[in-house]
């Protein structure tokens, strides 16, 4: 039975462009996602549930799949301190792998602003022990749509609201790279964050048709069985998330993750394409060359069986891009 694995029938084309000099790798952007994370209701068992988009079927990439809130750096993520709670910045641009303060202020900051955007959930509060409670009023919802506009940055919305950004509410998880073939390319930080008290998710990504709170291992079986839609860094972080029993605990594991960054790799044998995620072979394809000497690609549908289908690495394009797309 054919998996939920996303893949673009042009990849082949695009792979052997660059294996032969013709197609320049382009630089990738950085970006961050965060995977939600609430416990279940008391007394119903079961371990703890992930916030999930599904991009829009209607989109032209990777329609129907499902991904985690999330997207690139505002290049104004950096332009000056925020407000901040939680480890330092150098404590920051160590477990980042990134060279300086301003550098892993930004990332943190995208994870945050996108995650408000997409979801509604913001991780910050008055203090540095505190968070927002309700923000589904008519001025943050003002606030919100500006962000994404880019008519104010998040700097100036922490400044205007009084708020300090809560980093410690956020745990580095993985780090995925868009493969060098793919024309948008992003390089991604997964982050896992607890739905803070009194918030509630909502749809607010204008590439997503719909929400779900799904536990990892439902959502991985469903992907096993081609009815779920993915890309190999979602699959892969849910897989990831699955052993734990609590919200609580997956925070704790957060500090022991390896963020070596994942790259795709590609190499000819014969005739044959081969494509994989170094560390995760379930991902591996074997792409056989036709008598034409075209390649046998596999399209979104195909490769889904039924797909039913994560914003930016929301399924828009962080988390997207990261597992090869756009994000």
């Amino acid at each position: 039975m054919s998996n939920g694995q996303w893949y673009p029938p042009e990849w082949p084309d695009r792979i052997r462009a660059l294996a032969a000099g013709e197609l320049s790798a382009a630089t990738p952007k950085r970006a961050a996602t965060v995977m939600l994370l609430r416990n279940p209701a008391a007394g119903t068992g079961g371990g703890p549930a992930v916030h999930m988009l599904r991009r829009r079927t209607s989109m032209a990439f990777a329609g129907g799949a499902y991904a985690y809130p999330g997207g690139g750096v505002d290049p104004r993520d950096d332009d000056r301190l925020v407000a901040w709670a939680g480890p330092a910045l150098d404590t920051w641009a160590d477990r980042l792998g990134v060279g300086t303060r301003a550098e892993a202020q930004a990332i943190v900051c995208a994870a945050v602003r996108e995650t408000y955007e997409e979801a509604g959930v913001l991780l910050a509060g008055p203090g540095a022990d505190t968070v927002v409670g309700d923000i589904t009023g008519a001025d943050w919802e003002a606030d919100r749509q500006a962000l994404v506009a880019r008519e104010l940055s998040f700097a100036e919305f922490l400044d205007r609201r009084g708020l300090v950004l809560r980093s410690d509410l956020l745990g580095a998880w993985a780090r995925w790279i868009t493969p060098e073939f793919e024309p948008r390319r992003y390089d991604t930080w997964f982050f896992v964050a607890a739905l803070p008290e009194g918030q509630r998710t909502r749809n607010a990504s204008t590439e997503a048709d719909r929400t779900v709170w799904i536990a990892p291992g439902e959502a991985a079986d469903g992907y096993d069985r081609g009815e779920l839609l993915m890309m190999p860094p979602t699959v892969s972080t849910l897989r990831a998330l699955r052993p734990y029993g609590t919200v609580a605990e997956v925070l704790k594991a957060a500090d022991s993750q390896d963020l070596t960054p994942v790259l795709a790799r590609a190499r000819l044998e014969g005739d044959e394409l081969v494509l994989s995620w170094p560390g995760h072979d379930e991902f591996t394809k074997h792409i056989p060359g036709r008598a034409d000497g075209s390649d046998a690609g596999t399209g979104a549908g195909s490769a889904s069986g039924s797909a039913t289908g994560a914003g930016s690495a929301s399924g828009t394009g962080a988390e997207a891009g990261a597992g090869g797309g756009s994000i």
